[in-house]
């Protein structure tokens, strides 16, 4: 069993168990005939009650394995969970109006005690009878002294959750290039290589987890990581004080708390949001400024002739090819001598209207059909060329993680660089955009791409 499946199969039986508590509560304190006039506003509000316990039991953690091990831990979630839902029931039941008055105080707190004892019944039952195995998680240790024993020591003890510890990495300079560690109560890990090793063993031992004991390796190893093709492993790392100071402490082994590097801090509601905005955005966008669009395409062929749409390869999320769409700023076969070059201050393949467009951004409208079909977004990273892409992720660390989100018609690093700033500063902002972003700075990017496109500021 997968650990999706066991919370998706957890969250359909507490949803039943639930509802059962509050029709058991019903039935024990009306002996089996609830009138209508209490039993209605539970059926009015069962739907909205379901999700909060839900959320409940999410937010204490009953959805994730590793955090209900034993009775002790999974009866402490429960209790916490249901005691926040039945406060929320009687919330709930209080402002949704005179009419739900009528929902029984003491059936909701029959239900409680019922809602406990099936959440807690049945996890336990599960623990002790089902023969669950999970998938094996296998973890990497960056370093090898006594923390890194502790850590390996202590994932030991989540074995029945299929971790397990594959081995272990240094420094280049640590412990002489020993094979095995200086503490022995990690003899029994073997010591793998260096931290420029860890992409070939991410490969070679299909490493779900690195975790970095070693502080010293961190920068090393994150720039080993960038530079390979395994951006998809987890990175945690035992966080020194200004590393606490700026983050959070997001799991704990034993007593040594660790800190995720790799972790999606975008809320898990928010690409749906935002794909629906592209959506609805995109076609009253086409709508409104189709006059612009065709007054421009008749200022392009006028002045430069056919065609009046540059069609052009660009990489998407994943690195997949797709067809962008822009109104045509440059010469006819402007690289057929060059060959793929970048556009630069003052270019001269850029034509008087090109310029134009260019400056107010105009040229990018058509991009919004690329956002109404979904290969681009309104705010991302911009889309860049294959010829161009090859390089980058050859040559620069972490350009990859780009191709994590979708591109944008307009991002951070647009509104805050130059033009033709460097790409190695376009990635800064790009990534600064990818781990933070929210409703608000998706907000205020807009509003800087307004300002940029009716002022020509910024485009340079």
């Amino acid at each position: 069993m997968t650990r999706r499946l066991f919370a998706a199969l957890s969250l359909a039986l507490d949803a039943l168990l639930v509802n059962a508590a509050f029709l058991g509560a019903y039935f024990l304190w009306f002996r089996g005939a609830p009138p209508s006039f209490n039993f209605g506003p539970y059926l009015a509000l069962w739907p909205v009650l379901t999700l909060v316990y839900l959320a409940a039991g999410y937010v204490y953690g009953l959805y994730s394995p590793e955090r209900t091990q034993s009775a002790w831990t999974v009866g402490r979630a429960a209790f916490m969970a249901v005691t926040v839902g039945t406060t929320a029931t009687a919330a709930i039941s209080f402002f949704a109006g005179t009419d739900f008055f009528s929902f029984s105080r003491a059936v909701i707190l029959i239900a409680w005690a019922l809602q406990i004892t099936l959440l807690v019944g049945w996890r336990t039952v599960a623990l002790r009878f089902t023969p669950i195995r999970w998938p094996e998680q296998r973890v990497l240790i960056v370093g090898a002294g006594s923390t890194a024993a502790e850590l390996a020591h202590g994932i030991a003890h989540r074995a029945a959750w299929g971790y397990r510890v594959v081995g272990l990495v240094t420094r280049s300079q640590e412990f002489g290039g020993a094979s095995q560690p200086s503490d022995a109560g990690a003899s029994a890990v073997p010591v793998l290589g260096t931290v420029a090793d860890v992409p070939r063993l991410v490969r070679e031992y299909a490493i779900e987890r690195v975790i970095v004991a070693s502080p010293g390796s961190l920068r090393e190893l994150v720039e080993e990581l960038a530079l390979s093709e395994e951006s998809g492993v987890h990175v945690e790392v035992v966080p020194e004080l200004y590393e606490i100071f700026i983050g959070t402490v997001d799991t704990v082994v034993g007593d040594i708390p660790l800190m995720e590097l790799t972790k999606a801090t975008t809320p898990p509601w928010y690409p749906p949001f935002k794909r629906l905005v592209d959506v609805v955005g995109s076609l009253v966008l086409l709508v409104v400024l189709a006059p612009l669009i065709l007054v421009a395409a008749l200022a392009v062929l006028i002045t430069m002739g056919r065609p009046v749409l540059f069609i052009q390869e660009r990489c998407g999320r994943a690195m997949k090819p797709f067809r962008c769409l822009k109104l045509r700023t440059m010469v006819r076969d402007a690289e057929r001598v060059s060959g793929p070059v970048l556009a630069s201050d003052a270019d001269p393949r850029i034509t008087p209207v090109g310029n134009v467009l260019r400056r107010f951004r105009i040229d990018e409208l058509p991009q919004l059909a690329n956002i109404l079909v979904g290969q681009m977004s309104f705010i991302g990273p911009r889309p860049e060329r294959p010829f161009f892409v090859d390089q980058y992720v050859r040559d620069i660390p972490g350009y990859r993680e780009r191709f994590k989100v979708k591109p944008g018609a307009t991002g951070l690093a647009q509104v805050s660089g130059g033009y033709a700033t460097t790409p190695e500063r376009k990635l800064k902002y790009d990534l600064i955009y990818m781990y933070h972003q929210d409703l608000l700075m998706d907000v205020q990017i807009l509003v800087e791409t307004a300002r940029v496109v009716l002022t020509g500021h910024g485009a340079r």
